[in-house]
């Protein structure tokens, strides 16, 4: 990984756990947390780098996403997702959590609002279609931060090559 991936892979990878650790920390009582819960909502970027290699190498060839988790700290979880270009991955909609993305390589063009096309319910909270009609189309690269709202419809068509994204999600019950 060139210095400059490893430094933007750092960045994001700080900005996740800040994140997380915030949300964490507003919402359990300080009797409750522990030095082993904050530990947990760390990742090094060789961690990340190894995820993205184990994807590219386990990924399926028919397979448009390949979601590893990152870190997990309940309810909190940042996912490394490695998506491939030619192959349609169904779009989403997550109706109690938003979606934070930051794009750690390669470029795509992100569609989010609108309506889900041949919605399904994939579970209770969560719905997924072939597409999306009438959202909002807009490239996006390394380095770029999406946030979805819940109940967004959202999708992602990499270009040339693997749309590699870490996601986290946040509870908005």
């Amino acid at each position: 990984m060139r210095a400059t991936s490893r430094t933007t892979t750092r960045r994001m990878v700080a900005w996740i756990a800040a994140a997380g650790a915030a949300g964490c920390l507003m919402t359990t009582p300080a009797s409750a947390q522990s030095g082993a819960d904050l530990a947990a909502v760390f990742a090094a970027a060789g961690d990340v780098s190894a995820l993205v290699a184990k994807a590219k190498a386990e990924r399926k060839p028919d397979q448009p996403n390949m979601v590893q988790p990152v870190v997990t700290l309940a309810p909190y979880v940042v996912n490394l997702e490695y998506r491939m270009s030619g192959l349609k991955a169904p779009a989403a909609v997550h109706e109690t959590e938003a979606e934070i993305f930051f794009v750690v390589e390669g470029t795509g063009t992100a569609v989010t609002g609108g309506r889900l096309t041949d919605e399904k319910r994939t579970n209770a909270e969560n719905l997924s279609g072939t597409g999306i009609e009438g959202g909002q189309s807009r490239r996006i690269a390394k380095g770029d931060i999406l946030v979805v709202p819940q109940r967004s419809p959202h999708w992602f068509n990499p270009s040339d090559g693997p749309l590699i994204l870490l996601s986290l999600h946040v509870p908005r019950k």
